[in-house]
């Protein structure tokens, strides 16, 4: 179980006591780890705990757990049989974020 609540539409959170959709969201991506752990998430393969853990280099397993958590209550993440996975939901988010990575990797090369 999460230590905090988790950001979801509807409920107030840090920058609207409204719970407006836009600011739930920006709220559970910036907590730490949360999108480290979706992007690790992005494969086919579904990583275990320690897996995970191990990809994302530096998380412990207590904000790990929680952060899964959440994304699991949000709806962002599933445990299965072989490890964890991103919803659907999961997946149409991972795809609004797919070009802010092209946009850093054109990015990389124009400062690199």
């Amino acid at each position: 179980m999460p230590t905090t609540r988790t950001p979801l539409p509807g409920r107030p959170v840090r920058g609207s006591q409204s719970g407006r959709p836009i600011m739930a969201l920006l709220d559970l991506l910036g907590r730490r780890w949360a999108l480290r752990v979706i992007w690790e998430l992005r494969g086919d393969a579904a990583p275990t705990f320690r897996e995970l853990q191990r990809r994302a280099g530096g998380v412990s397993s207590s904000v790990l757990t929680d952060r899964l958590a959440e994304l699991t209550e949000a709806g962002i993440a599933a445990r299965g049989e072989d490890g964890y996975t991103l919803t659907p939901r999961g997946r149409d988010l991972l795809s609004c974020l797919m070009p802010l990575e092209r946009w850093a990797a054109v990015w990389a090369k124009e400062t690199g």
